[in-house]
């Protein structure tokens, strides 16, 4: 009988080893190893070229941005798009290629297109307040209050990370700008994302 409990006990010590091996490779991958989406910060904004005629505006738009990937594993994106919209309709677009960012690392992004031509809206004839300035801009100092067009930017980046070789997880993550261009000489009055 006393082999038998031997057996026992052998048996009840190395299931208990095994579940703790189960315990610290799960707090492990849950900890070191969990899927992050990754970190879009748009760095600048810039209209190369824009014009406005019989109460309709065309541009060139230009957007840096950077996509920090904060995993343990390499992130793949499929082509992704950036998007521009006025009012609610898409006014202009282009795609960004798919590709891969290292562990740890950023990656830079320019995407620069033309947006065709399009009618303003009434209400964008209106002005900036200094006060609607502060609460729109992103640090810049001087109030250049006039006629206005808000646009909105919207890049879209999703993926998959490959964690330990084994395991593969879709990640996503957007960023929304909302920019305010003047409409007398084109510059860029306020960002904000």
């Amino acid at each position: 009988m006393s082999k038998s409990c031997s057996n026992l006990a052998s048996c009840a010590v190395a299931t208990l080893f095994i579940v703790f091996l189960i315990i610290a490779a799960l707090t492990v991958y849950l900890t070191v190893f969990r899927p992050r989406d990754p970190e879009i910060s748009v760095t600048n904004v810039k209209v190369p070229s824009f014009s406005v005629a019989n109460s309709s505006v065309s541009f060139t738009f230009s957007q840096f941005s950077a996509v920090r990937n904060p995993n343990r594993a390499a992130f793949s994106h499929y082509n992704n798009i950036i998007q521009l919209f006025y009012y609610g309709n898409r006014i202009g677009y282009t795609f960004v290629p798919a590709g891969e960012i290292e562990s740890g690392r950023t990656k830079r992004m320019l995407a620069t297109f033309s947006v065709q031509s399009f009618p303003l809206a009434v209400a964008s004839n209106s002005q900036i307040s200094a006060v609607e300035f502060q609460n729109f801009g992103s640090g810049l100092a001087e109030d250049r209050s006039g006629s206005t067009v808000e646009i909105e930017s919207k890049l879209e980046m999703a993926g998959r990370v490959r964690v330990l070789g084994l395991f593969t997880h879709r990640i996503a993550a957007k960023c929304n700008c909302r920019i305010a261009i003047s409409t007398s000489d084109g510059s860029i009055v306020a960002v904000r994302c």
